[in-house]
Protein backbone atom coordinates (compact mmCIF):
# COMPACT_ATOMS: atom_id res chain seq x y z
CA UNK A 1 0.00 0.00 0.00
CA UNK A 2 0.97 3.63 -0.70
CA UNK A 3 0.26 6.89 -0.77
CA UNK A 4 -1.33 6.72 -3.98
CA UNK A 5 -3.64 4.18 -3.22
CA UNK A 6 -7.48 4.80 -3.70
CA UNK A 7 -8.84 1.63 -2.74
CA UNK A 8 -12.51 2.92 -0.68
CA UNK A 9 -14.22 1.11 2.75
CA UNK A 10 -17.36 -0.37 2.01
CA UNK A 11 -19.94 2.50 2.92
CA UNK A 12 -23.01 1.28 5.30
CA UNK A 13 -25.81 0.22 3.39
CA UNK A 14 -28.20 3.56 4.09
CA UNK A 15 -25.46 6.02 3.57
CA UNK A 16 -24.69 7.88 0.50
CA UNK A 17 -22.59 5.52 -2.07
CA UNK A 18 -18.70 6.46 -1.69
CA UNK A 19 -17.52 9.45 -3.92
CA UNK A 20 -14.17 8.50 -5.74
CA UNK A 21 -12.30 11.51 -5.43
CA UNK A 22 -8.77 11.42 -7.30
CA UNK A 23 -5.81 9.96 -5.50
CA UNK A 24 -4.17 12.43 -3.60
CA UNK A 25 -0.83 13.36 -5.11
CA UNK A 26 2.56 12.43 -3.21
CA UNK A 27 4.39 14.67 -1.09
CA UNK A 28 6.26 17.33 -3.62
CA UNK A 29 9.49 17.21 -1.52
CA UNK A 30 9.80 13.39 -1.06
CA UNK A 31 11.55 10.76 -2.50
CA UNK A 32 9.26 8.22 -4.76
CA UNK A 33 10.89 5.44 -2.54
CA UNK A 34 11.17 7.10 1.24
CA UNK A 35 9.45 5.50 3.87
CA UNK A 36 5.94 6.88 4.79
CA UNK A 37 5.49 8.39 8.59
CA UNK A 38 2.72 5.78 9.26
CA UNK A 39 0.71 3.21 7.43
CA UNK A 40 -2.21 1.96 8.46
CA UNK A 41 -3.82 -1.06 6.76
CA UNK A 42 -7.29 -2.42 7.49
CA UNK A 43 -6.06 -1.40 11.29
CA UNK A 44 -8.83 -2.11 14.28
CA UNK A 45 -8.83 -0.67 17.67
CA UNK A 46 -11.06 -1.93 20.85
CA UNK A 47 -11.55 -1.85 24.32
CA UNK A 48 -13.36 -5.66 24.87
CA UNK A 49 -16.12 -5.79 23.36
CA UNK A 50 -16.39 -1.81 22.38
CA UNK A 51 -15.14 -1.23 18.51
CA UNK A 52 -13.53 2.30 18.61
CA UNK A 53 -12.37 2.20 14.89
CA UNK A 54 -12.30 -0.98 12.41
CA UNK A 55 -10.40 -1.53 9.09
CA UNK A 56 -8.83 1.69 9.06
CA UNK A 57 -6.34 1.98 6.19
CA UNK A 58 -4.39 5.51 5.61
CA UNK A 59 -1.25 6.28 4.52
CA UNK A 60 0.86 9.86 5.38
CA UNK A 61 3.80 10.76 3.62
CA UNK A 62 6.39 12.41 5.82
CA UNK A 63 7.08 15.73 5.96
CA UNK A 64 2.77 16.25 5.46
CA UNK A 65 0.10 17.80 8.58
CA UNK A 66 -2.83 14.89 9.08
CA UNK A 67 -5.37 16.53 11.46
CA UNK A 68 -7.57 13.96 13.62
CA UNK A 69 -11.05 15.20 13.95
CA UNK A 70 -14.61 13.35 15.58
CA UNK A 71 -16.79 13.75 18.50
CA UNK A 72 -15.60 13.09 21.89
CA UNK A 73 -15.17 9.44 22.63
CA UNK A 74 -14.83 8.18 18.83
CA UNK A 75 -11.06 7.39 19.34
CA UNK A 76 -8.72 10.07 18.65
CA UNK A 77 -6.53 9.84 21.31
CA UNK A 78 -6.72 6.28 20.96
CA UNK A 79 -5.24 6.52 17.43
CA UNK A 80 -2.28 8.70 18.92
CA UNK A 81 -2.14 5.77 21.64
CA UNK A 82 -1.60 3.35 18.83
CA UNK A 83 1.05 5.08 17.24
CA UNK A 84 2.78 5.58 20.75
CA UNK A 85 2.94 1.45 20.81
CA UNK A 86 0.67 2.04 24.30
CA UNK A 87 -2.53 0.08 22.94
CA UNK A 88 -2.15 -2.71 20.27
CA UNK A 89 -4.40 -3.13 17.53
CA UNK A 90 -7.74 -5.61 17.66
CA UNK A 91 -6.35 -6.47 14.12
CA UNK A 92 -5.04 -5.20 11.03
CA UNK A 93 -1.23 -3.55 10.34
CA UNK A 94 0.19 -0.60 11.37
CA UNK A 95 3.71 1.01 10.75
CA UNK A 96 5.05 3.89 12.04
CA UNK A 97 8.55 5.35 10.05
CA UNK A 98 8.69 1.88 8.25
CA UNK A 99 8.56 0.00 11.62
CA UNK A 100 5.75 -1.45 14.19
CA UNK A 101 4.75 1.14 16.78
CA UNK A 102 6.50 0.58 20.27
CA UNK A 103 6.78 2.56 23.37
CA UNK A 104 9.62 5.54 23.59
CA UNK A 105 10.79 5.57 20.12
CA UNK A 106 12.59 8.74 20.13
CA UNK A 107 11.82 9.35 16.47
CA UNK A 108 8.44 10.49 18.11
CA UNK A 109 7.76 13.90 19.82
CA UNK A 110 4.80 14.02 22.28
CA UNK A 111 2.91 17.42 23.08
CA UNK A 112 -0.46 16.91 25.26
CA UNK A 113 -3.41 18.52 26.19
CA UNK A 114 -2.60 22.13 28.41
CA UNK A 115 -3.23 21.43 31.92
CA UNK A 116 -1.93 24.19 34.09
CA UNK A 117 0.81 23.55 36.76
CA UNK A 118 0.44 24.39 40.42
CA UNK A 119 1.60 28.01 41.42
CA UNK A 120 4.10 26.61 43.62
CA UNK A 121 5.94 23.02 41.75
CA UNK A 122 9.30 23.88 41.99
CA UNK A 123 9.95 23.48 38.53
CA UNK A 124 11.54 25.95 36.36
CA UNK A 125 10.52 26.04 32.61
CA UNK A 126 13.93 24.71 31.62
CA UNK A 127 14.21 21.87 33.83
CA UNK A 128 10.71 20.81 31.71
CA UNK A 129 12.50 21.02 28.61
CA UNK A 130 15.50 19.15 30.58
CA UNK A 131 12.93 16.16 30.74
CA UNK A 132 12.94 15.71 27.11
CA UNK A 133 16.34 14.60 27.12
CA UNK A 134 16.69 13.06 30.45
CA UNK A 135 13.20 12.33 31.85
CA UNK A 136 13.47 8.22 30.85
CA UNK A 137 16.29 8.61 33.37
CA UNK A 138 15.50 8.11 37.20
CA UNK A 139 15.31 11.84 38.97
CA UNK A 140 16.77 14.80 37.29
CA UNK A 141 20.05 14.09 37.15
CA UNK A 142 22.73 16.35 35.46
CA UNK A 143 22.42 17.69 31.62
CA UNK A 144 26.01 17.38 29.54
CA UNK A 145 26.92 20.46 28.10
CA UNK A 146 25.92 18.94 24.30
CA UNK A 147 22.34 18.60 26.52
CA UNK A 148 22.14 21.96 27.76
CA UNK A 149 23.14 23.13 24.32
CA UNK A 150 19.83 21.01 22.89
CA UNK A 151 17.85 22.25 25.70
CA UNK A 152 18.67 25.91 25.02
CA UNK A 153 18.03 25.73 21.11
CA UNK A 154 14.51 24.19 21.70
CA UNK A 155 14.41 27.21 23.97
CA UNK A 156 15.15 29.20 21.16
CA UNK A 157 12.67 27.70 18.48
CA UNK A 158 9.56 28.39 20.57
CA UNK A 159 10.89 31.62 21.73
CA UNK A 160 10.79 30.90 25.31
CA UNK A 161 14.19 31.95 26.47
CA UNK A 162 13.41 34.68 28.11
CA UNK A 163 11.28 32.90 30.90
CA UNK A 164 12.93 29.60 30.92
CA UNK A 165 14.06 30.43 34.28
CA UNK A 166 10.66 31.14 35.86
CA UNK A 167 8.54 28.62 37.90
CA UNK A 168 6.41 26.67 35.56
CA UNK A 169 3.34 27.05 37.89
CA UNK A 170 3.76 30.71 37.41
CA UNK A 171 3.29 31.12 33.67
CA UNK A 172 0.47 31.65 31.48
CA UNK A 173 -1.38 28.52 29.77
CA UNK A 174 0.48 29.61 26.39
CA UNK A 175 3.83 30.37 27.62
CA UNK A 176 3.42 26.34 29.07
CA UNK A 177 2.30 24.84 26.36
CA UNK A 178 5.43 26.39 24.33
CA UNK A 179 7.63 24.52 26.77
CA UNK A 180 5.78 21.77 26.18
CA UNK A 181 6.47 21.89 22.47
CA UNK A 182 10.05 22.53 22.99
CA UNK A 183 9.75 19.22 25.66
CA UNK A 184 8.84 17.55 22.74
CA UNK A 185 11.06 18.67 20.23
CA UNK A 186 14.64 18.75 22.01
CA UNK A 187 14.94 15.66 20.92
CA UNK A 188 14.77 16.19 16.85
CA UNK A 189 11.84 13.94 16.66
CA UNK A 190 10.58 13.02 13.07
CA UNK A 191 7.10 12.64 14.04
CA UNK A 192 5.17 15.26 16.50
CA UNK A 193 2.12 14.08 18.02
CA UNK A 194 -0.14 16.23 19.62
CA UNK A 195 -3.31 15.58 21.80
CA UNK A 196 -5.34 18.37 21.76
CA UNK A 197 -3.12 21.46 22.01
CA UNK A 198 -5.13 24.04 22.00
CA UNK A 199 -7.27 23.00 24.46
CA UNK A 200 -8.54 26.06 27.22
CA UNK A 201 -5.89 28.33 25.21
CA UNK A 202 -7.43 31.49 23.98
CA UNK A 203 -7.83 32.38 20.28
CA UNK A 204 -4.13 34.47 20.68
CA UNK A 205 -2.44 31.27 22.05
CA UNK A 206 -4.18 29.13 19.53
CA UNK A 207 -2.85 30.71 16.64
CA UNK A 208 0.51 31.18 18.47
CA UNK A 209 1.08 27.50 19.15
CA UNK A 210 -0.39 26.10 15.72
CA UNK A 211 2.06 28.60 13.72
CA UNK A 212 4.68 26.90 16.09
CA UNK A 213 3.86 23.58 15.19
CA UNK A 214 2.85 24.41 11.28
CA UNK A 215 5.94 26.10 10.74
CA UNK A 216 8.22 23.28 12.52
CA UNK A 217 6.69 20.91 10.33
CA UNK A 218 7.58 22.98 7.46
CA UNK A 219 10.95 24.22 7.88
CA UNK A 220 12.22 20.66 9.21
CA UNK A 221 9.84 18.73 6.91
CA UNK A 222 8.30 16.91 10.20
CA UNK A 223 5.53 14.72 10.24
CA UNK A 224 2.41 16.43 12.64
CA UNK A 225 -0.70 14.46 13.85
CA UNK A 226 -2.67 17.02 15.38
CA UNK A 227 -5.83 16.02 17.27
CA UNK A 228 -8.42 18.71 17.58
CA UNK A 229 -12.02 19.66 17.74
CA UNK A 230 -11.84 22.62 15.85
CA UNK A 231 -10.07 22.21 12.11
CA UNK A 232 -10.36 25.96 11.49
CA UNK A 233 -6.84 26.97 13.48
CA UNK A 234 -4.79 24.11 11.50
CA UNK A 235 -6.23 24.54 8.11
CA UNK A 236 -3.52 26.77 6.61
CA UNK A 237 -1.43 23.51 7.62
CA UNK A 238 -3.33 20.70 7.45
CA UNK A 239 -2.67 18.84 4.62
CA UNK A 240 -4.95 15.84 5.47
CA UNK A 241 -7.44 14.87 7.70
CA UNK A 242 -8.96 11.69 9.35
CA UNK A 243 -12.71 11.77 10.69
CA UNK A 244 -13.77 9.48 12.92
CA UNK A 245 -17.73 9.16 14.04
CA UNK A 246 -19.28 6.14 16.00
CA UNK A 247 -16.23 3.13 14.11
CA UNK A 248 -17.02 5.21 10.73
CA UNK A 249 -13.92 7.06 9.63
CA UNK A 250 -13.13 9.24 6.46
CA UNK A 251 -9.38 10.11 5.11
CA UNK A 252 -7.60 12.14 2.61
CA UNK A 253 -7.29 15.90 1.36
CA UNK A 254 -8.48 18.13 3.75
CA UNK A 255 -10.66 19.22 0.60
CA UNK A 256 -11.61 15.41 -0.45
CA UNK A 257 -13.01 14.96 2.93
CA UNK A 258 -14.74 17.96 5.03
CA UNK A 259 -17.72 18.03 1.64
CA UNK A 260 -21.36 18.19 2.73
CA UNK A 261 -21.26 14.46 1.09
CA UNK A 262 -18.83 12.75 3.13
CA UNK A 263 -19.84 14.65 6.64
CA UNK A 264 -23.45 13.09 5.85
CA UNK A 265 -22.37 9.59 4.89
CA UNK A 266 -20.34 9.58 8.42
CA UNK A 267 -23.37 11.15 10.94
CA UNK A 268 -25.48 9.05 8.52
CA UNK A 269 -27.31 12.13 8.62
CA UNK A 270 -28.10 15.14 6.58
CA UNK A 271 -25.00 17.32 7.43
CA UNK A 272 -23.91 20.48 5.39
CA UNK A 273 -20.33 21.85 5.50
CA UNK A 274 -20.09 25.70 4.39
CA UNK A 275 -17.22 27.94 4.23
CA UNK A 276 -17.75 31.18 5.66
CA UNK A 277 -15.04 33.52 5.19
CA UNK A 278 -12.17 31.08 5.35
CA UNK A 279 -13.54 29.28 8.46
CA UNK A 280 -15.41 25.62 7.61
CA UNK A 281 -19.28 26.05 9.44
CA UNK A 282 -21.29 22.51 9.53
CA UNK A 283 -24.67 22.54 9.53
CA UNK A 284 -26.82 19.55 11.08
CA UNK A 285 -30.49 19.56 9.65
CA UNK A 286 -31.31 17.09 12.13
CA UNK A 287 -30.37 18.79 15.17
CA UNK A 288 -31.69 22.13 13.53
CA UNK A 289 -28.51 23.97 14.71
CA UNK A 290 -25.38 25.66 13.04
CA UNK A 291 -21.82 24.75 14.66
CA UNK A 292 -18.07 24.65 13.99
CA UNK A 293 -16.15 21.49 14.32
CA UNK A 294 -14.54 22.72 17.25
CA UNK A 295 -18.39 21.95 19.51
CA UNK A 296 -18.84 18.23 18.24
CA UNK A 297 -21.36 17.73 20.83
CA UNK A 298 -24.08 19.55 18.45
CA UNK A 299 -23.44 17.26 15.55
CA UNK A 300 -26.22 15.39 14.70
CA UNK A 301 -26.02 11.75 17.21
CA UNK A 302 -24.13 9.23 15.16
CA UNK A 303 -26.75 6.18 14.28
CA UNK A 304 -25.74 2.22 13.44
CA UNK A 305 -22.80 -0.02 14.57
CA UNK A 306 -19.47 0.00 14.66
CA UNK A 307 -18.61 -1.82 11.73
CA UNK A 308 -19.45 0.71 8.78
CA UNK A 309 -16.85 2.75 7.15
CA UNK A 310 -16.77 5.54 4.82
CA UNK A 311 -14.06 6.82 2.71
CA UNK A 312 -14.32 9.76 0.50
CA UNK A 313 -10.47 9.99 -0.37
CA UNK A 314 -8.79 6.61 -0.39
CA UNK A 315 -6.11 5.67 1.45
CA UNK A 316 -4.33 8.99 1.83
Amino acid sequence: MNADDNRHAPAPAHAPAPAHAPAPAAADNRAPDEEPAMCFDRATLAYGDRVVWSELSMTVPQGEFLAVLGPNGSGKTSLLRALLGLTPLAGGALDVLGKPPRRGNPDIGYVPQHAGFDRDVPLRGRDLVGLGVNGHRWGFGRLSRADKMRVETALDDVQARRYADAPIGRLSGGEQQRLRIAQALVGNPRLLLCDEPLASLDMRYQQEITELIGDWSRQRRGTVVFVTHDVNPVLSYASRVVFVVDGRWAAGRTDDVLTTETMSGLYQAPVEVLRVKGRIVVVGEASGAGLDLDEPHHFPAPTGGHGAHVDRGGHA
